[in-house]
Protein backbone atom coordinates (compact mmCIF):
# COMPACT_ATOMS: atom_id res chain seq x y z
CA UNK A 1 0.00 0.00 0.00
CA UNK A 2 3.21 2.25 0.44
CA UNK A 3 5.44 4.41 -1.36
CA UNK A 4 6.28 7.65 -0.04
CA UNK A 5 4.48 7.15 2.78
CA UNK A 6 4.05 10.16 5.10
CA UNK A 7 6.62 9.36 8.27
CA UNK A 8 4.56 8.03 11.87
CA UNK A 9 6.25 10.96 13.86
CA UNK A 10 4.57 13.34 11.28
CA UNK A 11 0.82 12.15 12.72
CA UNK A 12 1.37 14.13 15.75
CA UNK A 13 1.69 17.22 13.40
CA UNK A 14 -1.36 16.53 11.42
CA UNK A 15 -3.31 15.53 14.33
CA UNK A 16 -2.78 19.10 15.64
CA UNK A 17 -5.43 21.55 16.53
CA UNK A 18 -3.54 24.34 14.89
CA UNK A 19 -4.18 22.29 11.51
CA UNK A 20 -7.85 23.43 12.39
CA UNK A 21 -6.35 26.94 11.34
CA UNK A 22 -6.14 25.96 7.66
CA UNK A 23 -8.79 23.04 7.52
CA UNK A 24 -12.18 22.93 9.24
CA UNK A 25 -12.91 18.86 9.34
CA UNK A 26 -16.88 19.85 10.47
CA UNK A 27 -17.17 22.33 7.05
CA UNK A 28 -14.98 19.63 4.71
CA UNK A 29 -17.29 16.89 5.64
CA UNK A 30 -20.33 17.98 6.45
CA UNK A 31 -21.78 17.75 2.88
CA UNK A 32 -20.83 14.32 2.24
CA UNK A 33 -21.30 12.50 5.74
CA UNK A 34 -24.71 12.03 7.26
CA UNK A 35 -25.76 9.59 10.48
CA UNK A 36 -26.28 6.34 10.07
CA UNK A 37 -23.47 5.31 6.81
CA UNK A 38 -20.34 3.54 6.76
CA UNK A 39 -17.08 5.48 5.82
CA UNK A 40 -13.92 4.07 4.52
CA UNK A 41 -10.94 6.22 5.60
CA UNK A 42 -7.44 5.26 3.57
CA UNK A 43 -4.60 6.72 5.36
CA UNK A 44 -6.22 7.96 8.55
CA UNK A 45 -2.35 9.08 10.27
CA UNK A 46 -3.73 9.81 13.62
CA UNK A 47 -7.05 10.65 13.21
CA UNK A 48 -7.26 14.69 12.08
CA UNK A 49 -10.74 13.53 9.50
CA UNK A 50 -11.66 10.18 11.86
CA UNK A 51 -12.63 11.57 14.57
CA UNK A 52 -15.13 14.03 12.74
CA UNK A 53 -16.36 11.09 10.62
CA UNK A 54 -17.16 8.82 14.04
CA UNK A 55 -18.93 12.55 15.16
CA UNK A 56 -21.19 13.02 11.66
CA UNK A 57 -21.77 9.15 11.32
CA UNK A 58 -23.22 9.03 15.12
CA UNK A 59 -23.33 5.45 17.20
CA UNK A 60 -25.40 3.88 14.31
CA UNK A 61 -22.52 4.46 11.36
CA UNK A 62 -18.83 3.16 11.57
CA UNK A 63 -15.73 4.44 10.47
CA UNK A 64 -13.18 1.94 9.12
CA UNK A 65 -9.63 3.54 9.39
CA UNK A 66 -7.29 1.96 7.28
CA UNK A 67 -3.42 2.64 7.27
CA UNK A 68 -0.01 0.66 6.82
CA UNK A 69 1.85 2.13 10.22
CA UNK A 70 1.37 0.47 13.04
CA UNK A 71 1.81 3.58 15.42
CA UNK A 72 -0.53 6.00 13.13
CA UNK A 73 -3.06 3.21 14.20
CA UNK A 74 -2.10 3.31 17.58
CA UNK A 75 -1.85 7.16 17.91
CA UNK A 76 -5.58 7.12 16.07
CA UNK A 77 -6.80 4.58 19.01
CA UNK A 78 -5.36 6.62 21.72
CA UNK A 79 -7.11 10.03 20.59
CA UNK A 80 -10.48 8.19 19.30
CA UNK A 81 -10.73 6.78 23.35
CA UNK A 82 -10.02 9.94 24.67
CA UNK A 83 -12.44 10.97 22.67
CA UNK A 84 -15.02 8.80 23.41
CA UNK A 85 -15.71 7.68 19.55
CA UNK A 86 -13.39 3.99 19.67
CA UNK A 87 -17.03 1.99 19.19
CA UNK A 88 -17.57 4.14 16.02
CA UNK A 89 -14.17 3.51 14.85
CA UNK A 90 -12.50 0.31 13.03
CA UNK A 91 -8.68 0.74 12.77
CA UNK A 92 -7.48 -1.86 10.70
CA UNK A 93 -3.38 -2.04 9.92
CA UNK A 94 -2.88 -2.42 5.88
CA UNK A 95 -0.78 -4.63 4.63
CA UNK A 96 1.97 -2.70 1.69
CA UNK A 97 0.06 -4.09 -1.06
CA UNK A 98 -3.64 -3.93 -0.17
CA UNK A 99 -6.11 -1.74 2.38
CA UNK A 100 -7.35 -5.82 3.22
CA UNK A 101 -11.04 -4.75 2.67
CA UNK A 102 -12.52 -7.52 0.58
CA UNK A 103 -14.88 -8.15 3.93
CA UNK A 104 -16.22 -4.87 3.39
CA UNK A 105 -17.98 -5.51 -0.67
CA UNK A 106 -20.50 -3.58 -1.41
CA UNK A 107 -21.09 -2.02 2.14
CA UNK A 108 -18.64 1.45 1.64
CA UNK A 109 -21.14 5.08 1.51
CA UNK A 110 -18.53 7.20 1.57
CA UNK A 111 -14.60 7.37 0.97
CA UNK A 112 -12.44 10.11 2.37
CA UNK A 113 -8.88 9.72 0.51
CA UNK A 114 -6.91 13.02 1.79
CA UNK A 115 -3.51 12.91 0.61
CA UNK A 116 -3.18 9.19 0.51
CA UNK A 117 -3.77 8.30 -3.47
CA UNK A 118 0.30 9.36 -3.85
CA UNK A 119 1.39 7.25 -0.91
CA UNK A 120 0.16 3.90 -3.07
CA UNK A 121 2.03 2.01 -5.14
CA UNK A 122 -0.51 2.60 -7.96
CA UNK A 123 -3.55 4.75 -8.34
CA UNK A 124 -5.55 1.55 -9.87
CA UNK A 125 -5.66 -0.81 -7.69
CA UNK A 126 -6.21 1.39 -4.86
CA UNK A 127 -9.47 3.01 -6.67
CA UNK A 128 -10.46 -1.29 -7.47
CA UNK A 129 -10.73 -1.91 -3.70
CA UNK A 130 -12.65 1.35 -3.17
CA UNK A 131 -14.82 0.75 -5.85
CA UNK A 132 -15.59 -3.02 -4.39
CA UNK A 133 -16.22 -2.29 -0.98
CA UNK A 134 -18.43 0.41 -2.01
CA UNK A 135 -22.12 0.49 -2.18
CA UNK A 136 -23.83 1.87 -5.83
CA UNK A 137 -23.85 5.39 -5.42
CA UNK A 138 -21.27 5.67 -2.71
CA UNK A 139 -18.97 8.53 -2.92
CA UNK A 140 -15.60 9.77 -2.71
CA UNK A 141 -14.03 12.56 -1.43
CA UNK A 142 -10.35 12.36 -3.56
CA UNK A 143 -7.50 15.17 -2.15
CA UNK A 144 -4.42 15.46 -3.36
CA UNK A 145 -1.98 18.45 -1.82
CA UNK A 146 -0.92 20.59 -4.76
CA UNK A 147 2.83 20.78 -3.08
CA UNK A 148 2.98 16.83 -3.45
CA UNK A 149 1.44 16.03 -6.21
CA UNK A 150 0.88 17.99 -9.73
CA UNK A 151 -1.43 18.58 -11.92
CA UNK A 152 -0.82 15.78 -14.19
CA UNK A 153 -0.38 13.17 -11.52
CA UNK A 154 -3.69 14.34 -10.32
CA UNK A 155 -5.17 13.74 -13.57
CA UNK A 156 -3.91 10.42 -13.59
CA UNK A 157 -4.94 9.42 -10.54
CA UNK A 158 -8.46 10.74 -11.61
CA UNK A 159 -8.04 8.24 -14.81
CA UNK A 160 -7.72 5.70 -12.63
CA UNK A 161 -10.96 6.05 -10.72
CA UNK A 162 -12.88 6.23 -14.30
CA UNK A 163 -11.03 2.95 -15.20
CA UNK A 164 -12.64 1.60 -11.94
CA UNK A 165 -15.46 2.81 -12.27
CA UNK A 166 -16.19 6.15 -10.39
CA UNK A 167 -17.62 9.07 -12.13
CA UNK A 168 -16.85 12.78 -11.75
CA UNK A 169 -19.45 14.62 -9.96
CA UNK A 170 -17.97 17.97 -8.60
CA UNK A 171 -13.98 19.50 -8.27
CA UNK A 172 -14.73 20.94 -4.80
CA UNK A 173 -11.92 23.46 -3.27
CA UNK A 174 -9.92 22.69 -0.65
CA UNK A 175 -6.49 25.15 0.81
CA UNK A 176 -3.63 24.23 -0.95
CA UNK A 177 -5.13 20.88 -2.21
CA UNK A 178 -6.53 19.74 -5.82
CA UNK A 179 -9.96 17.55 -5.46
CA UNK A 180 -12.62 15.86 -6.61
CA UNK A 181 -16.10 14.30 -5.70
CA UNK A 182 -16.77 10.84 -7.41
CA UNK A 183 -19.41 8.61 -7.38
CA UNK A 184 -19.89 4.98 -8.43
CA UNK A 185 -22.02 3.90 -10.96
Amino acid sequence: MAKRVCPWWLGYLLASPLRRLAYKPAKILAPYVQTGMTVLEPGPGMGFFTLELARLVGSSGRVIAVDVQPKMIDGLKRRATKAGMIERIDPRLARADSMGVADLAGSIDFTLAVAVVHEMPAAGPFFAEVAAASKPGASVLFVEPAGHVSSEEFEAELQEAFKAGFGLVDRPSMRRSQGALLRRA
